[in-house]
């Protein structure tokens, strides 16, 4: 009996990844693009707290995907991270984001994914030279990691819920830790 409750529910025609959509991302197949938006919260140094500090901010998301099969796929997109206050001056950071992702059904209409990848990230940093917080700019790639849930409104359109941590160079400190919770909506083609 488990095992065909298990099969129904990977064959749900609400949250399977079926191999007759097409997908852009090669050898995948059940593309789908999404957006996101919520807030980002920066685990950087403040330096000299008498010039102000402020580690939140709104953040969004831009991305698209496909699926190996129903429950393995990759993931593509462009995140701003938004931009806070810190050292008298501004800290801001952006990233594409490549991401293989996981996901497993629970019920009809209900799914939770994990992914982990990497981000390449550009981030510049103003500030006082009495603050402590170095300025300048920095870029490379850093690890990336997050979980979230979806449910299905219909077979192409979903609402999701998601955590990510995505370690980003910032200038004088190395890599440092920018976390996002989204909330967005998602389409299958």
């Amino acid at each position: 009996m488990a095992a065909a409750c298990g099969s129904a529910m990977a064959q749900s025609a609400y949250n399977t990844a079926s191999t007759d959509r097409a997908s852009y991302i090669p050898y995948t197949s059940a593309g789908y693009v999404g957006i996101a938006a919520g807030q980002s919260k920066y685990k950087v140094g403040n330096g000299n707290n008498s010039f102000g500090y402020d580690n939140k901010d709104t953040a969004f998301k831009l991305y698209g995907g496909g699926m190996f099969n129903q429950n393995l796929g990759l993931e593509l997109g462009y995140v701003n991270f938004g931009e806070i206050t810190r050292g008298g001056g501004d800290t801001k950071a952006q990233g594409l984001n490549l991401s293989l992702l996981a996901k497993a059904p629970l019920g009809d209409r209900f799914d939770v994914f994990g992914k982990v990848g990497t981000t390449y990230g550009w981030t510049k940093t103003s500030s006082n030279a009495a603050s402590g917080v170095p300025g300048g700019k920095e870029n490379g790639f850093g690890v990336s990691y997050g979980v979230g849930a979806s449910y299905y409104f219909t077979p192409q359109v979903a609402a999701t819920l998601e955590y990510e941590s995505h370690d980003l160079k910032f200038a004088g400190t190395g890599k440092d830790r920018v976390e996002l919770v989204t909330v967005g909506l998602r389409y299958n083609y």
